[in-house]
């Protein structure tokens, strides 16, 4: 399960909105407990993909980095990315699978002409599927 809070999950809609028709991104940090994340604060990255930036993003090792030092400086941990999927559903497509790693929660906003649509989180499973992780 995934709780996020109130301001981040702001954040990112409104980031998603914000960034659109291109993705956006950026990264979810909070606490962990046995089947229960809860995410504080997201940091948006700038999407670093070259050329079209409607149907990926990217984010520099630079600022995978810094993630992981923001975690570690403010006793956090790095639990997952969000992005977000312009005209399209809140669901991985095959390039998100491909990508991701089985620790991260993935979440996705949908933004349909530039407004927000719908939320989803998700996880790689052991045979690397993604099955949804329930918001709350």
């Amino acid at each position: 399960m995934l709780r996020i809070n109130n301001e981040p999950m702001e954040e990112m809609i409104a980031d998603a909105v914000k960034s659109f028709p291109d993705e956006c991104c950026g990264f979810m940090f909070g606490k962990e407990e046995p089947d229960n994340r809860t995410i504080s604060i997201v940091n948006t990255v700038r999407n670093s993909k070259e050329g079209d930036k409607r149907r990926r993003f990217e984010i520099t090792p630079l600022d995978y980095m810094s993630a992981e030092r923001y975690a570690d400086e403010n006793d956090l941990l790095l639990l997952g990315i969000y992005h977000s999927h312009p005209n399209h559903p809140s669901i991985p497509s095959e390039h998100d699978r491909i990508a991701g790693q089985v620790y991260f929660s993935y979440v996705i906003i949908s933004t349909r002409e530039k407004e927000f649509n719908s939320i989803q989180s998700w996880r790689l499973n052991d045979t690397a599927k993604f099955e949804e992780e329930q918001i709350i």
